[in-house]
């Protein structure tokens, strides 16, 4: 996909990997609807991207609320038209285990999975009669490798690759083209939170941690070429083939690096 005139929406817009997407998409001649939780930052990001001299406009959108999610998708193409390429990028870290409460995998279910399912509700009719549209959903590495020291995460990232594999073998012969973004470590605020001193940060950390820019470049980069699997950090592809080439001798080197960095 080339993404020069097209109608782009980037949930999660305000900050980090989504701040980055919009304003990338803009530089490459996409009108973007901004969409987040908070108007402010929504607005934040679209005024930066009009004021470069793109087209942009700013939506508050809880994505946990599927008439949010609906409301935003109308308001993109009231003012762009149908769109092209919708982005379900919002995500949150839990940083929890088997002590994590049910209010905190509501959360995270909410967020990282069921938000996914509103906006494909929301834009995959629309798409299939025109017979073309694209999906991105940010996932992570942890959906393919598993995030040590976050079960909710782990597992909400796991379901969105999942869901998008669902999505491009069930829909990609009718022009429905889907990317799963599954980067490492990642210079935003969901990183910051999740604490120097942890085995997730040390992890992160020993692997390379990439700016948002970086990210965008990559993603823009997979999207002209369709490729299903972004992958910033491409050491995580090695990474999932040892996985499926001996899950046992990877589940012991996953111990021993959660043993590492909790010493």
């Amino acid at each position: 996909m080339e993404l020069a005139g097209k109608s782009v929406v980037v949930t999660g817009g305000a900050s980090g990997i989504g701040r980055a997407m919009s304003e990338r998409f803009a530089l490459e001649g996409a009108s973007v609807t901004v969409g987040d939780i908070t108007d402010m930052g929504a607005r934040a990001t679209a005024d930066e991207i009009t004021r470069r001299g793109g087209r942009a406009e700013a939506v508050a959108c809880d994505v946990r609320d599927e008439q949010q999610v609906k409301d935003l998708v109308a308001a993109a193409e009231r003012t762009f038209g149908p769109i092209d390429l919708f982005c379900s990028n919002a995500g949150i870290g839990s940083l929890g285990g088997m002590e994590a409460s049910d209010e905190a995998w509501k959360r995270a279910l909410d967020t990282n999975l069921l938000a996914h399912v509103y906006a494909v509700r929301a834009v995959l009719p629309s798409m299939l009669d025109r017979g073309s549209g694209y999906l991105l959903h940010t996932a992570s590495a942890a959906g393919l490798l598993t995030q040590v020291g976050d079960l909710p995460y782990s597992v909400t990232k796991h379901a969105v690759v999942a869901l998008a594999e669902w999505l491009s073998i069930t829909y990609g012969d009718v022009g429905i083209r889907v990317s799963c973004l599954c980067p490492q470590g990642v210079n935003t605020a969901m990183l910051a939170g999740v604490g120097e001193r942890s085995a997730g940060h040390g992890v992160l950390a020993a692997e390379g941690i990439l700016e948002p820019a970086e990210v965008a470049d990559a993603v823009v980069d997979a999207l002209r070429e369709e490729r299903f699997l972004v992958l910033p950090h491409p050491e995580v592809l090695d990474y999932f083939r040892r996985k499926a080439d001996d899950y046992d001798r990877w589940l012991r080197g996953m111990r021993r690096l959660r043993a590492r960095y909790q010493s």
